[in-house]
């Protein structure tokens, strides 16, 4: 396990020595780009994404405890990023960020259940599907209902097809993560944190229909079930795979042959443990799938995971956010950071690392430039994310930059937010008479020491940026960026 202060000094100068490399665009990046473009071989994507895992809940992230063969793998034959943050420390905001690349505080998905995704928004497949690519969604959906009968008290009817996808396999929110139909022993009518029991049934629906084949055993399986055969489908046209699994997210359950393999630990660490794995080594099967079509050096793969570990499992020591403070639901960096790697052989160089600071908003303009749609983004909505092109490939110098995250406790409508300018860190704690502080994540990168008291120039600074940011979002959410 890694999560103990001691190992802290070793996260720190691990990620380091693996080099430091910065955002520009240069003379040599446009050289590229027009070599791109005079390349008529299509670029595929797929966004994989996890639900819950830790900054540290991952072998390529120094935990020597879970294994995961194939995700290590992934982040060897390309590019590791060390500081990967999620725009929200809680999944429905962060999964928006990734589709549209804009703050969840500007698009209004704010906490889970809560909205949906807007028909006005602009979204990754609308942006491929002008250049003739399919796409598919597949697993957990979470930014509006997938059933239209089915809709909670906090949100709306909008599945994947209103959003670009072709086709999609999806749930509206969590299921168990080992046999995703039935309720697991001792969990009764389970309530999620945000207050939304699971209610076991038919959880999947495909392109509208509820799914009754196939649902039993290891939902991460199920989940690439359906993925394989549409990338066979597709694999003689350019294609967008999005799968988000719902692992490690509680009910989180593991079948007995990937328990055995943590047998020296508890009940929870088998399962918790063990439900990785089984993701892992889906991941693994369609690395291979890639490999058996001849497509992976066309195939730009991204991994993240959509917040920091589950409150209840980080604070027994179950989950890991390695030796950073917080978990989901914190504006801390334990709550933010998430593992994160990409893969395109031949494109992105083997066995690089980065310790610039990524998020979810620049999966869409960084796709967009390897599939050279930019130009569509410009008629689009702002955009809050960069193209991570230049960084992903080493050919990059240094450019500032600024990163937002916020989310909404639902209860009382409290605020948690945090705004990244430099290497200065401040937060807005998510709760009643939540504290504001202040960090140098530079010198201070766990956040052990707040100099909220002792720099009152740098607060200030950064307090103003932040009411700029936050007014811009409610400009945006209000409507002004949409056109009717």
């Amino acid at each position: 396990m890694i999560s103990p202060k001691s190992n802290r000094r070793f996260f720190h100068v691990a990620s380091l020595s693996f080099g430091l490399f910065w955002f520009g665009v240069t003379s040599q990046d446009k050289a590229d780009a027009e070599t791109r473009a005079a390349d008529s071989t299509p670029v595929n994507v797929i966004m994989l994404m996890s639900d819950d895992q830790g900054w540290g809940d991952v072998g390529f992230n120094g935990n020597d405890d879970i294994h995961t063969p194939n995700l290590d793998a992934m982040a060897a034959g390309g590019m590791r990023m060390d500081r990967f943050y999620a725009a929200a420390p809680l999944c429905s905001p962060t999964r928006g960020s990734c589709l549209t690349g804009r703050y969840p505080f500007r698009y209004g998905i704010l906490a889970a259940h809560t909205g949906g995704m807007r028909v006005g928004e602009t979204t990754i497949p609308e942006l491929l599907k002008k250049k003739g690519y399919r796409s598919g969604f597949f697993g957990k959906w979470h930014v509006g209902w997938v059933k239209p009968d089915d809709v909670g008290s906090r949100g709306f009817y909008s599945p994947p097809s209103h959003h670009g996808y072709d086709h999609y396999f999806a749930t509206t929110s969590a299921v168990p993560t080992w046999n995703p139909t039935v309720t697991p022993e001792g969990w009764g009518r389970w309530g999620n944190e945000e207050g939304e029991p699971w209610k076991g049934g038919l959880p999947y629906v495909q392109d509208g229909n509820e799914v009754a084949e196939n649902l039993t055993g290891d939902d991460s399986r199920i989940i690439m079930d359906r993925v394989i055969p549409f990338i066979e489908a597709n694999q003689d046209q350019p294609f967008l795979a999005t799968v988000w699994f719902h692992a490690p997210h509680e009910p989180v359950v593991a079948g007995d042959e990937y328990k055995k393999r943590y047998k020296k630990f508890g009940k929870s660490r088998q399962n918790y443990y063990g439900c990785i794995t089984a993701m892992d080594e889906q991941i693994g099967r369609l690395r291979t799938k890639l490999r058996e079509l001849g497509i992976e050096k066309q195939t730009l793969v991204l991994f993240c995971s959509d917040n920091g570990p589950a409150d209840g499992l980080a604070k027994k020591g179950v989950a890991s956010a390695g030796s950073f403070q917080g978990h989901k639901h914190t504006m801390y960096e334990g709550g933010l950071l998430v593992p994160a790697c990409a893969e395109w052989p031949g494109v992105i160089p083997a066995g690089t690392a980065t310790d610039v600071r990524c998020s979810t908003v620049d999966l869409l303009p960084t796709i967009a430039n390897a599939c050279q749609v930019e130009s569509a983004i410009k008629s689009s909505l702002p955009i809050d994310g960069i193209n991570l092109m230049p960084l992903l490939t080493k050919k990059v110098k240094t450019q500032e930059r600024e990163l937002f995250f916020g989310y909404r406790r639902l209860q009382g409508g409290i605020d948690g937010k945090a705004i990244i300018s430099g290497n200065w860190k401040l937060l807005q704690e998510a709760k009643k008479g939540g504290k504001i502080r202040l960090f140098d994540l530079s010198e201070d990168p766990y956040e052990e020491n707040d100099l909220a008291a002792t720099s009152p120039e740098r607060l200030s600074v950064l307090s103003q940026k932040l009411a700029e940011i936050e007014a811009s979002c409610q400009r945006s959410r209000d409507g002004a960026d949409y056109r009717y």
